[in-house]
């Protein structure tokens, strides 16, 4: 098993930014905003000959509104899970009540801490790290995260011997699956009911997600990589700079992600933002499955009437399955795994050509193209272009002209008759010259 070490500290002091020089990525949402990171972020870091997990954390702070308890409690949690902890100060502020709070909890934990300081560029370390020696720890290593100084010396502090590590060992990412949805639907509470933990903060205000946390999880021997994603507004209605990020980076998961389980509010209803985010997950061709959430404590009634308001709704996503669910319940969520698997398989099947061209003709028989100026438009044979989604390439004369009736019509045939459910299917059209063109 690769050890884990978490990063820790009062907020604004620069963990995130550490995280992401470390993992030399941008997965941690950055911001000079204090409390922009709540959740625990996980990366994997492979530098000089040493492979460790490392956990981003929000700011344990002395705050007792309900969100900053939260926060402080996943805080916790990652040192618990950790084998060590680096403890990061701000170099420039130097020590402060907050800093000896943390200080005394890190004691208490057992755990093996290295303290770190962190925005040391143009400062002379003898002078401002004297206070760094009142916390008590052991020697203060100097560093800044932002331009990389320092970083070399912490990681063969933290793992003075480089590591050998069995291949086996390899962490698989799995299907990537992205949770998404508008504000205070339930993402993170399906999240942690999929997980069957506490994984990320819930909390009634919406925005209480604000980076796009990745989690692996393990069900019947398949691995999954569950991104749970900050619920994304109408752009009028946001004004928080942190939120602004957070919409971005949600964007960019869906970019990345296999599957999108996007999260309905059943008592809301499909709004036009919702219509916006779903067309961008088809645009993006990501396989797709629907969760209606707090299906739990509606009347008969208002079930029906929101199920046939669903549906013609959802009509234009027919390839995508649709769950009724509770995800603070749990009742209908581990159905949801099986759409996901069927999602994926579909959006990664491969055709054959034979196949394909047989289709396209069974689809002319039952449908022909129309004319153009007199003349019937003529689709020769079908051959796949690739996968995730799947490509279907069709060669032609006069395909430029077909009208995009026909061409939803073949693309709806080919869903149907592959039976690609969970995943959209495009369709290419390209003309076939003609060899006497120019005779």
């Amino acid at each position: 098993m690769l050890p884990v070490v978490a990063i820790v500290g009062r907020p604004n002091v620069g963990k995130s930014t550490l995280f992401n020089r470390l993992t030399r990525t941008r997965d941690a949402l950055i911001s000079a905003y204090p409390g922009t990171t709540r959740d625990r972020q996980y990366g994997d870091v492979d530098l000089h000959h040493r492979r460790f997990i490392i956990i981003d954390t929000g700011g344990i702070t002395e705050e007792m509104d309900e969100i900053g308890q939260l926060i402080t409690k996943q805080a916790l949690q990652a040192i618990e899970e950790a084998d060590k902890v680096i403890f990061l100060i701000d170099g420039r502020a130097g020590v402060t009540p907050e800093d000896n709070l943390i200080a005394d909890t890190l004691r208490r934990s057992g755990k093996t801490v290295f303290l770190v300081v962190n925005k040391m560029e143009s400062l002379d370390p003898h002078v401002n790290m004297a206070d760094a020696y009142e916390l008590g720890m052991a020697q203060p290593i100097p560093i800044s995260a932002v331009h990389g100084s320092g970083i070399d010396r912490l990681v063969e502090t933290l793992f003075p011997e480089a590591m050998e590590v069995k291949t086996e060992e390899e962490t698989t990412a799995g299907i990537k699956l992205a949770i998404v949805g508008r504000p205070n639907v339930g993402k993170s509470t399906l999240t942690n009911r999929m997980l069957g933990e506490e994984r990320v903060i819930v909390h009634d205000s919406p925005g209480t997600t604000r980076d796009s946390i990745f989690i692996p999880l393990e069900r019947f021997e398949r691995h999954y990589t569950l991104i749970d994603t900050a619920g994304v507004r109408k752009r009028k209605k946001v004004s928080d700079i942190p939120e602004k990020f957070s919409i971005v980076k949600t964007l960019q998961a869906i970019e990345n992600t296999n599957v999108v389980l996007y999260v309905i509010d059943a008592r809301v209803g499909v709004s036009e933002q919702d219509l916006k985010l779903l067309g961008f997950v088809v645009e993006c061709g990501k396989g797709l499955v629907i969760a209606i959430n707090k299906w739990d404590g509606m009347t008969a009634e208002a079930r029906e009437h929101a199920k046939a308001t669903l549906d013609r709704q959802l009509d234009w996503i027919r390839f995508a399955r649709v769950h009724y669910i509770s995800a603070l319940h749990g009742s209908g969520v581990g159905n949801l795994f099986a759409s996901v698997d069927e999602a994926y398989d579909c959006a990664v099947k491969k055709l054959s050509t034979s196949h394909l061209t047989q289709l396209l003709e069974q689809a002319q028989t039952t449908h022909s193209p129309p004319l153009v100026h007199g003349r019937r438009v003529k689709l020769r044979y079908a051959h796949p272009g690739g996968h995730n989604p799947p490509l279907i390439i069709i060669h032609g004369n006069q395909v430029e002209a077909l009208p995009e009736s026909y061409k939803r019509y073949l693309a709806t045939f080919f869903q149907t008759k592959l039976k690609l459910y969970g995943t959209p299917v495009q369709v290419e059209f390209r003309s076939s010259e003609n060899p006497f063109a120019k005779k």
